[in-house]
């Protein structure tokens, strides 16, 4: 079906670059693949690595009416122009633009996958907003798929639409490289090098976040946390901070980046493209964000061989599994992460109970061409039923 053309958007091209990263290549076997997304060096890559024809469009992640209308009015154009059979989108407002944008333009089948959803942790007119938009989103798609079953609940109780909601393979948008995040994709050589680089001794417990530094990661809980089991615990544990620091949609509290600063056994590194050496010389993952839709990063230290502790919230909770690959702690709460590093740290059988079962759990469940090709099967249902609908 290569005279087929599928659309695949995304708000920003991080998105398109790291969440579907092989995918699209492997989509273009079959399909005439176009990637949409706003502009910067990501979309040039994704051009290059998955070999697809990518087009830039600027879209906001925060709501702007002028801006969004103007990516709106871009994206119409895009779609008469390319004529594609499909549209599908990630993230929120890639999603809202691309659906509508679709409709306007004729698109005949119009995917989006929500990856995560805003609205459940807002609150009053913010929150009606964003439901309305959700909506809004849902009643011009065609086709409508949850990345996992906590989000599809979330859609079904909130009432977002009453269309039918298929979570696709077992909920992850991308599976995982289990030969790519392994323990043996980083050498021994490479651990040492980084441990000395950041000066961490050889018997230090690191406990590792990977994602945005910002306050919905949980990020001024986990500081905090660590802060205070640091000062009731004779052990060397360190605290890895893997990811880039936001100061604009939602800052860090001054009290937890004065911590970060003076801390020393905090280590912030930025953002990493390749986050396997972090994950390496780690022992565990501390994942405490407010919301996800099914985050890859929990996978990835899975399939690295680290338990993980995580918040009880989409996603999150249908990856780990309580006392077999990690532990699921209350939302919000410094002192259930506290308390869940202390026993990582104390309770040694516990720990490396979690440890043996991490990549097991994972392999079992997110190997990544199960997800590619019931995302394939999908495509050609779709595309069969729209031929058919066209002979009657």
């Amino acid at each position: 079906m290569k005279n087929v053309k599928v659309v695949r958007t995304s708000t920003i091209p991080l998105s398109l670059n790291i969440l579907l990263k092989g995918q699209l290549s492997f989509l273009k076997e079959k399909f005439d693949i176009v990637g949409i997304s706003s502009n910067n060096d990501d979309l040039k890559e994704v051009a290059y690595r998955e070999g697809i024809h990518t087009i830039a469009v600027d879209m906001e992640r925060s709501i702007a009416p002028f801006r969004d209308i103007i990516s709106l009015i871009k994206l119409v154009k895009i779609f008469k122009r390319e004529k594609p059979l499909i549209v599908h989108s990630i993230t929120p407002k890639a999603g809202l633009l691309t659906m509508l944008a679709g409709k306007m333009a004729g698109v005949p089948i119009r995917m989006h996958t929500f990856t995560g959803l805003i609205f459940p942790t807002r609150t009053g007119l913010m929150q009606k907003l964003l439901i309305k938009m959700d909506q809004l989103l849902c009643w011009s798609a065609t086709n409508i798929y949850p990345e996992g079953n906590g989000v599809k609940n979330d859609l079904m109780s909130f009432r977002i639409t009453n269309k039918p909601l298929k979570v696709l393979a077992n909920g992850n948008v991308n599976g995982i490289d289990l030969k790519y995040y392994s323990s043996t994709s980083v050498v021994n050589d490479e651990v040492n090098r980084l441990k000395e680089d950041l000066e961490i001794h050889q018997d230090s417990f690191i406990f590792v976040f990977v994602g945005r530094l910002v306050g919905d990661k949980g990020i001024n809980e986990l500081v905090h946390a660590f802060d205070k089991i640091q000062k009731t615990i004779d052990k060397s544990i360190k605290l890895l901070l893997v990811g880039s620091l936001e100061a604009e949609l939602d800052p860090l509290l001054n009290s937890t980046l004065n911590i970060i600063n003076s801390n020393k056994d905090i280590i912030s590194v930025g953002f990493q493209k390749d986050v396997r050496p972090y994950f390496a010389i780690s022992d565990a993952l501390v994942f405490p964000s407010y919301r996800e839709g099914f985050p890859n990063v929990v996978m990835q230290a899975g399939a690295m061989e680290l338990p993980s502790i995580v918040s009880d919230i989409n996603g999150c909770n249908e990856i780990i599994v309580e006392g077999v690959n990690g532990t699921i702690i209350p939302v919000k709460n410094t002192e259930a992460i506290r308390a869940a590093m202390f026993k990582f740290l104390n309770d040694k059988d516990y720990y490396h109970k979690l440890k043996k079962n991490s990549r097991q759990m994972i392999t079992e469940r997110y190997e990544q061409h199960v997800v590619w090709n019931a995302l394939l099967e999908e495509y050609n249902t779709l595309i069969a039923q729209y031929e058919k609908s066209k002979k009657k």
